[in-house]
């Protein structure tokens, strides 16, 4: 039977010791501040980055994978074992070029190789948590289809919201205007924002203060369905522990929590959300 292989990309933001137990391959985009150029989770981790993001006066910048370095990815793959079943899942289309990059490999592998390229419309752990699942199916000795349809299945009932601790990245990153970034920051604005259908960051609603934001994004859940099911948990968060904590110990005390994990958000949407940055990803077990 052939093997099913999963690849991803470093925004998926999945613990090392996850993709090596699961053979997940990742293919990394990159971090630049000024002239010197990161290699997300490979030449830079998250506690590095905002560090190094704290000392930096300058907003860094991110770039996607090139077609290449995914042509390298699958040619390795099939290497290894010629009839190898891919399935690739990356960060939402529409806010990077990333699977456009992964498309255009397939498109270039002259050998008719078996690859699903997925634009799994979400971003962080909200497509970690797909391909940790596919991975993890893949290994169980489920068919290539049966990944894909429980990738479906877990792109639909997921729930997440983030949280972010300043509105100055999104500012700086074109999402919002610089006059609603300062008054929010006066007010002790926090937006609640999710992703929607399209795969396009959106905001949700605003609070005012860390707490009534956390208690918004239980009720958001709760109002999603998830309150009469038990439930597996990932808490993300950008260099911002306390948060985290905080926000997992109020989702204990509201649902019924079967697995609860963290992970940090790494250095490519640590760019975009800024730290402090916290998010919540929920899926019914």
């Amino acid at each position: 039977m052939s093997k099913v292989r999963i690849v991803t990309d470093s925004t998926a933001d999945i613990p090392v010791e996850d993709r090596e137990r699961l053979g997940i391959e990742m293919v990394p985009l990159k971090v630049h501040f000024g002239n010197e150029t990161y290699i997300d989770a490979v030449t830079i981790q998250s506690q590095r980055f905002y560090e190094l993001l704290a000392e930096s006066s300058a907003l860094p910048t991110t770039s996607q994978p090139s077609p290449v370095d995914f042509l390298d990815m699958y040619k390795k793959i099939l290497a290894e074992e010629p009839d190898a079943q891919i399935i690739s899942v990356h960060l939402s289309a529409a806010m990077s070029g990333t699977y456009q990059s992964a498309v255009l490999a397939k498109s270039l592998l002259e050998e008719q190789a078996d690859i699903t390229i997925i634009d799994s419309k979400s971003a962080s752990y909200g497509f970690g948590l797909l391909v940790v699942a596919a991975a993890e199916a893949a290994q169980a000795g489920k068919t290539k289809e049966e990944c894909l349809e429980l990738i479906h299945h877990n792109r639909e009932n997921t729930g997440l919201f983030f949280l972010v601790d300043t509105l100055e990245f999104l500012q700086k990153g074109g999402r919002i205007g610089k006059a609603a970034a300062f008054l929010g920051s006066l007010l002790n604005i926090k937006p609640i924002l999710s992703i929607d259908d399209e795969g396009e960051v959106t905001s949700i609603e605003k609070a005012r203060g860390q707490k009534k934001a956390m208690a918004r994004i239980v009720e958001l859940l709760k109002e999603g369905g998830y309150a009469d099911k038990e439930v597996k948990v990932i808490i993300a968060h950008a260099h911002s522990v306390p948060a985290a904590e905080e926000l997992s110990s109020l989702i204990k005390s509201h649902f019924q929590v079967k697995h609860l994990s963290y992970t940090s958000i790494g250095p490519v949407i640590g760019t975009h959300t800024g730290p402090g940055t916290v998010a919540v990803f929920m899926l019914p077990v």
